[in-house]
């Protein structure tokens, strides 16, 4: 499984987010710094190092925290096409302001000096992205490994397991904040989901995080459940795929729109091609991507 078209096409969001992580972690572990950059009671409520709150929510504090970290964050890229930069810009800066506020509460609450630092880096972000991965990816694949049940969404939860467990007490708490923070995001906190920032942001991101490239696509995008995902429902599909003209037309099963939407393809051209394919998700996923290379 995976988060649909490879890069990150349609997620310039998170290509500018998954730069500035990366950058932020090699330049405070070049500096020896990076153990240090997590939040603790000492820095927000009596040194009052309010910096730190920008700078540990970019950098992580460990090799295999940026690794598996940004392996999450770019697989999450599903998100900003299913409903655009513009919203996806509002659920980034919703779940880590939220979850940083949940931090420092947990902070001045428990002053345990297990809890004296927690680890830095997107954590808020990270997990809360995993209250959508849970309720809106479905699963297209079961399969077992010695007797053990798994589906094609196991290795993102293990991945997300390991990251919890990285720093223990110092991560499990970032962690859990960050899925509070997403929780009160899917249940529309302050009407939250229905907000998103101008147009010339995601242009903003578009250009910061890849100025090489220029304006590579002028056209309009469609706006559907998507946001900035390109339509392909205005192309005609002929060749060696199976055409339902002239035959009544079967409604594809809603399981199946979602597997191709999962895949970063919009709803309206998921249907037409399940309806070319004859409901063949397979057949179908072979249209949308010769379609999308044309």
């Amino acid at each position: 499984m995976n988060g649909g078209p490879s890069g990150f096409h349609n997620a310039s969001v998170t290509r500018a987010f998954v730069i500035a992580c990366a950058l932020f972690t090699i330049f405070f572990g070049i500096q020896g710094r990076p153990n240090k950059l997590g939040l603790s009671y000492q820095d927000i409520f009596k040194k009052l190092q309010l910096w730190k709150l920008i700078v540990s929510v970019f950098a992580f504090s460990s090799t295999p925290e940026l690794m598996f970290g940004l392996y999450l964050l770019y697989y999450f890229r599903v998100f900003e096409r299913q409903i655009g930069s513009n919203k996806y810009s509002v659920f980034i800066m919703f779940s880590i302001i939220v979850s940083l506020l949940f931090e420092i509460l947990a902070l001045s609450l428990f002053k345990e000096p297990t809890l004296n630092l927690l680890t830095s880096g997107p954590y808020g972000l990270i997990f809360s992205s995993f209250v959508p991965f849970y309720f809106d990816i479905p699963i297209s694949t079961r399969y077992r490994v010695f007797g053990i049940r798994f589906t094609d969404k196991s290795f993102i939860y293990l991945a997300g397991l390991q990251l919890l467990l990285s720093s223990w007490k110092r991560s499990i708490l970032p962690g859990i904040c960050g899925i509070l923070a997403g929780s009160l995001y899917r249940l529309n906190f302050f009407h939250i989901r229905k907000m998103k920032f101008p147009e010339f942001i995601s242009s903003f991101f578009s250009r910061l995080s890849s100025p090489a490239t220029g304006s590579s696509s002028t056209a309009a995008p469609s706006r559907n459940i998507l946001g900035n995902a390109p339509s392909y429902a205005g192309r005609q599909v002929e060749g060696n795929y199976p055409s339902s003209m002239g035959a009544a037309t079967i409604e594809p099963p809603e399981d199946a729109i979602a597997t191709l939407v999962s895949m970063g393809f919009d709803r309206n051209s998921a249907r037409q091609a399940l309806v070319h394919a004859r409901n063949d998700v397979n057949a179908a996923t072979n249209i949308l991507l010769e379609a999308q290379s044309h």
